[in-house]
């Protein structure tokens, strides 16, 4: 399992893995609102803002959107003939970029709420994989990471161009952060990690902590900012396998992760406690298989 998304307004979230299916789950009732079989694999998908479809990349280089009701696909196109790894709408709704194993970051315009798109241009510097990308507040620059671990800046708006002066994206806001590289999450990596130790993080939306997915069956929670060397952390065990992806509820009440081959989802409730008010951590978590497509018993 790779595929990890929550919606923007309703406790609900989706999942999609290496057997075709793409699942819709809820957060609240513990069960499977419904389920279908694609003809490629999943590995990434995002909500619209708008909350009425949700769209999965594929293994092929194909991409669909998908209706949250009536399940069907309403629009789909293909970039490259390689795997995607990420896909993000902007915070507005107005764009959506598709990241891929070519290298490149493909930008759609999006309208009609998510149910039409039209190609506005492609991010091209990148000189591996995209592996993950983020928005900025505003919906006019993304920052993305690479397989050869590099941290690039666009602007969108301006026409997908590279940002060649990274001083300008400093004191940037980010629409949500699950980028592994960054100034902000260099506290994160432990001393000695090759690189591909963290499979990802991501923020919690009241920007307080930080969630990270390891290869050692740890998820990781940091304050956030958290910007300096062997910055101290709560450790969750629970997955039998490494943890592909984690993500927050769009209130923050729960943290979801995945595992790989255990095929596994852990929901974490998340209290406050530790060292300080602020401080968030998950307290306890509920798990679900997703080996079968039938509900889970309660």
């Amino acid at each position: 399992m790779w595929g990890l998304a929550t919606h923007p307004s309703q406790d609900i979230f989706l999942s999609c893995s290496h057997d075709r299916q793409v699942c819709l789950w809820n957060t609240e009732k513990h069960n499977l609102d419904w389920c279908i079989t694609l003809e490629e694999y999943g590995l990434c998908g995002d909500f619209c803002p708008s909350g009425s479809v949700v769209t999965v990349g594929l293994n092929t280089g194909r991409w669909v959107v998908l209706d949250l009701v009536t399940r069907e696909v309403i629009c789909e196109s293909t970039d490259g003939n390689e795997q995607l790894s990420v896909m993000r709408y902007s915070p507005d709704g107005r764009f959506l970029a598709v990241g891929s194993h070519d290298n490149f970051i493909y930008i759609y315009n999006v309208t009609e709420s998510g149910r039409r798109y039209s190609r506005f241009g492609r991010c091209n510097g990148h000189s591996s994989f995209i592996t993950h990308l983020d928005w900025s507040k505003d919906g006019c620059y993304i920052m993305s990471n690479s397989g050869d671990y590099e941290i690039l800046y666009w602007d969108i708006a301006g026409g997908c161009k590279l940002l060649r002066n990274r001083f300008e994206s400093k004191d940037r806001e980010w629409a949500s952060f699950t980028c592994v590289l960054g100034f902000h999450v260099i506290g994160v990596w432990m001393e000695g990690s090759d690189g591909t130790d963290i499979n990802a993080l991501c923020r919690s939306h009241s920007e307080r902590v930080v969630a990270v997915a390891d290869d050692f069956c740890k998820v990781h929670l940091f304050q956030y900012p958290c910007p300096k060397p062997k910055a101290p952390s709560h450790k969750y065990e629970g997955h039998g396998s490494h943890v592909t992806n984690v993500c927050f509820t769009h209130n923050d009440s729960h943290l979801l992760s995945i595992g790989g081959k255990d095929t596994c989802i852990l929901q974490w409730k998340v209290t406050r406690g530790g060292v300080g008010e602020s401080k968030e951590m998950p307290a306890s978590a509920s798990s679900t298989s997703t080996s079968s497509p039938e509900p889970p018993a309660s």
